[in-house]
């Protein structure tokens, strides 16, 4: 085994607090554990941010005000028979090799505990350790050497409720899908935290060890029962009564930590788009060249299990509609091509009012943009909150974890659509991504979306209210930490 890394993050204030965040090897983890820890070290906190060597390579660069309290520590991935070589995140292996990457981090254990004892050696025992949803071994090593525990949940506080503590799912036992389908006895507040049977299957998968030896249900029941706090990336604006409720349900305190919004990337960070794609300065002078409002970026994230079917109806919904769009048609998760060509002749009758990306753009540069009126997304929870920050009205086209309830308390909202599926299978079709289009995009009604979004936008988005979050999750995680 190599040397354990040295001690915890230095730079902090006098009273500041030594805080070690430790998120799941994905991206859509990483970013807000990442901003969670910027905003900490912001406070005058020493913040260590552990990862593996390659992910900590691809995160984005820290501002240079911030570099005393944020150190970023590798701890080296074990192989794993079966996983590819190099693969350190979800971005590098296809779905069905996610669980052998959880079993590759539950290798992780030795280089971390021996990471803390170093940092206790040396004076810098943690205040805290910051652990994401599949970390079930981790309290038992900090348990160890005295430091607690927080959950740091990017999720909303809702679907973090929907899972539950194992006390409310021994009392009101769901093992099928179709359990899943209604709210769970728990939640007696009006709820839109249910899923459709045919978005079913995925969360009663949960409950169901795989090739970690661990369900992910055990992994998040442990780290529930196991942590001190929970931290959710949320707030009371867009749900009110939820942390109220999470709290007595898990039976300790769950705070939100504010929506996290990203900064912009740095004007001069020139990326270049992988093979076949459009670089970042091509694709904001294309919409430079747009009329304000009339493009739809449409953008379903790079884990949503699309099919060449799914591509060939999206693709030709978006010509049905009519509207001009700029599409980032992402590859699935460890592989070079995209999930299936685009219909024959479909790039030159679009040529004039669409743009198809196969790499990187600066999502948060493109839904700035005086061009952009709206937003066709998958609902991740992160692009919905950057979605916010523009008071942008949505298209969405959930398929996997929380997205479906996300898209349907957006629709609650009234800030936008979903495209029509299926009842049985989830399929959609170009008449109903035509039709969701053109509502938000075309029809009057899309005028009542924008206007419901940008009120949205104002009640979330501002600074003074996101950094108190900060200001008492940072009480919090005082208050706490010698209970």
């Amino acid at each position: 085994m190599e040397a354990a890394p040295t001690a915890a993050a230095g730079g902090a204030a006098e009273d500041g607090l030594e805080v070690v965040v430790f998120p799941w090897l994905a991206f859509g983890h990483m970013i807000p554990f990442l901003e969670l820890s910027k905003r900490l070290a912001a406070r005058g906190n020493a913040v260590t941010f552990v990862s593996t060597p390659r992910n900590l390579a691809r995160l984005p660069p820290v501002p240079a005000h911030l570099s005393a309290g944020l150190r970023f520590v590798p701890l080296q991935l074990p192989p794993v028979e079966g996983l590819p070589e190099d693969a350190e995140s979800t971005a590098d292996v296809p779905a069905d090799k996610i669980e052998l990457l959880k079993k590759a981090m539950d290798g992780l254990a030795a280089p971390l505990a021996a990471f803390l004892a170093d940092a206790v050696a040396a004076g810098r025992r943690p205040d805290w350790i910051v652990v994401d949803f599949c970390h079930h071994w981790v309290p038992p090593i900090a348990d160890q050497h005295e430091v607690p525990c927080a959950l740091f949940q990017i999720l909303h506080a809702a679907f973090v409720a929907f899972l539950g503590p194992r006390w409310a799912n021994a009392a009101h036992p769901r093992t099928e899908p179709q359990h899943f389908t209604v709210p769970p006895k728990w939640i007696p507040l009006p709820s839109t935290t249910f899923f459709l049977r045919h978005e079913a299957e995925w969360i009663a998968g949960t409950l169901r060890a795989n090739a970690s030896d661990v369900s992910d249900a055990e992994r998040t029941w442990q780290v529930f029962e196991r942590c001190r706090l929970v931290i959710c990336r949320s707030c009371h604006e867009l749900e009110p009564r939820m942390f109220a409720l999470l709290s007595d349900l898990l039976r300790k305190p769950a705070v939100p930590s504010g929506i996290l919004l990203p900064l912009p990337e740095a004007p001069d960070d020139h990326r270049q788009s992988g093979s076949g794609g459009v670089a970042r300065h091509q694709v904001l002078r294309w919409l430079d060249d747009q009329p304000p409002k009339s493009v739809i970026y449409v953008a379903l994230g790079s884990e949503a299990p699309l099919t060449p079917e799914n591509i060939h109806e999206l693709a030709l919904g978006l010509e049905l509609a009519g509207v001009r769009f700029l599409w980032v048609l992402g590859k699935p998760a460890g592989s070079n091509k995209v999930a299936g060509p685009l219909p024959a002749g479909f790039e030159e009758r679009r040529r004039t009012r669409g743009v198809v990306c196969t790499g990187w753009v600066p999502q948060m540069k493109v839904l700035a943009h005086g061009a952009m009126g709206a937003f066709l997304t998958h609902c991740g929870w992160g692009s919905t909150i950057e979605s916010f920050a523009f008071g942008l009205p949505l298209v969405m086209l959930p398929f996997i974890i929380d997205t479906p309830m996300i898209a349907r308390a957006m629709a609650g909202r009234g800030i936008g659509v979903q495209v029509a599926r299926d009842e049985n299978d989830g399929s959609f079709d170009r008449d109903g991504v035509a039709a969701a289009v053109r509502r938000v995009m075309v029809e009057d009604e899309g005028k009542v979306f924008a206007t419901n979004a940008m009120k949205l936008k104002e009640l979330v988005v501002d600074e003074g209210r996101q950094e108190q979050y900060i200001h008492q999750l940072e009480e919090h995680l005082r208050r706490y930490k010698d209970v």
